[in-house]
């Protein structure tokens, strides 16, 4: 399949469009976007320019309701897109896989792992997570934000924001980056509660290595570092740009990225 030429797969009613790019060395790497975000944006674009250059596989592809991808994106819950991002996973990747996400994106990811992760039964040590095959080698996080609608929407919600949740099961958010509001469903809020991470340890069984502006508006850094005091038995490294906003696409944080991505798959290549 041509890498610009998005494929569609139908997840539980929608049709879900893929962006894979077959590569010949491993690892490969999975784009997980932000909420809103699709698989063109620059982040995604870049490393999927990385992956064509070096020889990794890149796989990308959109949530229901996001980009080129149908569906209601009002429908949209933690839950289904986990559910849609799995099954994109099992379809295309191939060997060892480094997860990449970003934003909402990094909460997917880690619900990944723990998915991927299970070996089958209710007992989650972390050896038996390490010899499932399909678990990730690796994974990149850029300004996490775990847990958002719990931890960061629900606080900040406003007397009229509560009514118009209960009310009209929605309430809109003004947003830096569109002219049309972020808009957070009851369903939205009341299904991130049932994948809530940060209630306790998180065992990915691979390194996972953290990019985070200090300027990030919408998920304060002091998020990430919450992040990483929940994986105590990972490898893992917290880069942390002074400078930084959320979206972390400056040249300098693009290369950043590039750094970060491609040191962690050599170290994966060679066994460490």
């Amino acid at each position: 399949m041509d890498a610009q030429v998005p494929d569609f797969i139908e997840v539980n009613g929608a049709r879900i469009a893929v962006r894979h790019r077959p590569g010949r060395q491993a690892p490969g790497i999975v784009w997980l976007g932000g909420y809103r975000s699709d698989m063109m944006g620059g982040k995604a674009v870049h490393l999927d320019q990385w992956a064509a250059e070096t020889g990794h596989a890149c796989l990308r592809h959109d949530y229901s309701g996001h980009g080129e991808s149908g569906g209601d994106f009002n429908a949209g819950t933690i839950s289904r897109w986990l559910d849609e991002s799995l099954a994109v996973y099992h379809r295309f990747a191939e060997g060892p896989q480094i997860l990449i996400g970003s934003s909402m994106g990094a909460w997917i990811a880690l619900r990944m792992a723990q998915e991927l992760g299970r070996s089958g039964s209710s007992n989650s040590l972390s050896h038996q997570r390490r010899s499932t095959p399909l678990a990730p080698a690796g994974i990149v996080l850029i300004a996490p934000a775990p847990d958002f609608t719990a931890e960061l929407v629900e606080p900040q919600m406003t007397q009229d924001q509560r009514r118009d949740l209960i009310e009209k099961g929605y309430f809109e958010k003004p947003s830096d980056y569109s002219p049309n509001p972020y808009v957070y469903t009851r369903a939205l809020i009341e299904d991130g509660r049932k994948n809530l991470v940060l209630k306790g340890i998180i065992e990915t069984g691979c390194p996972v290595h953290i990019l985070q502006g200090m300027q990030d508006a919408d998920v304060p850094y002091r998020h990430a570092l919450t992040l990483v005091e929940h994986l105590p038995m990972d490898d893992v490294t917290l880069t942390l740009v002074h400078d930084g906003d959320h979206r972390l696409s400056r040249p300098q944080d693009l290369d950043l990225l590039t750094l970060t991505v491609s040191a962690l798959a050599e170290r994966i290549a060679s066994g460490e």
